[in-house]
């Protein structure tokens, strides 16, 4: 366990052995998270230093109005969240350059056979069905649905993270849940009975 707080007032002053051992402490959980987003390793890895780039320049900032990890968690959403939108906004350019433009330069898109690295590989094609399927979610039932269901992470931190109250993350999480039942149950017609 790291003194977090000791950690951000090091990094704060430029301490690059604090950043090192706070980047040792979440890399992995971050890591997953910004994966959830993404879909696509190389993304999420370049992410993943985004983060800790912006936790090194900001942390002098850092108020500790929250815990160290609610604040590390809206970085990261937040990075994740502007990824796809501007991976989005390419991808509708992309389309309509290549109506246009013959031989276009091609747009790199998610894998669509992306698999979480923490997804066994008996459950590997639901895993794929369900990210598929969470993709379909507006932002922050998508954000309420990962974080809890995914990262483990309990509601109120939630609520920290997405700056909302427990009962608006919990609404969020249902209807996240009650739109992948019909987005899965159109996949998976059988399962539901």
């Amino acid at each position: 366990m790291i003194d977090e707080t000791g950690c951000i007032k090091a990094i704060g002053q430029g301490s690059e052995d604090a950043l090192e051992q706070l980047y040792n402490h979440y890399c992995d959980r971050v890591f997953n998270t910004i994966i959830s987003y993404t879909k696509n390793e190389e993304d999420a890895e370049e992410l993943l230093q985004d983060v800790f780039v912006t936790i090194y320049n900001t942390a002098s900032n850092f108020q500790f109005n929250s815990s160290v990890s609610t604040w590390i968690y809206r970085i990261v959403v937040n990075k994740s969240l502007d990824f796809l939108r501007k991976k989005n906004s390419q991808k509708r350019s992309g389309i309509f350059t290549s109506l246009y433009v013959k031989d276009s330069s091609e747009i790199k898109y998610e894998s669509p056979d992306f698999v979480h690295p923490g997804v066994k590989l008996e459950n590997k094609e639901d895993a794929q069905q369900l990210f598929k399927a969470i993709d379909s979610l507006s932002e922050n039932q998508k954000t309420a649905f990962i974080l809890t269901q995914v990262e483990g992470l309990p509601q109120k931190e939630v609520a920290e993270i997405m700056k909302q109250s427990r009962k608006s993350v919990e609404s969020l999480v249902q209807r996240a849940k009650a739109s992948l039942r019909k987005e899965l149950e159109k996949l998976y017609p059988e399962r539901g009975k």
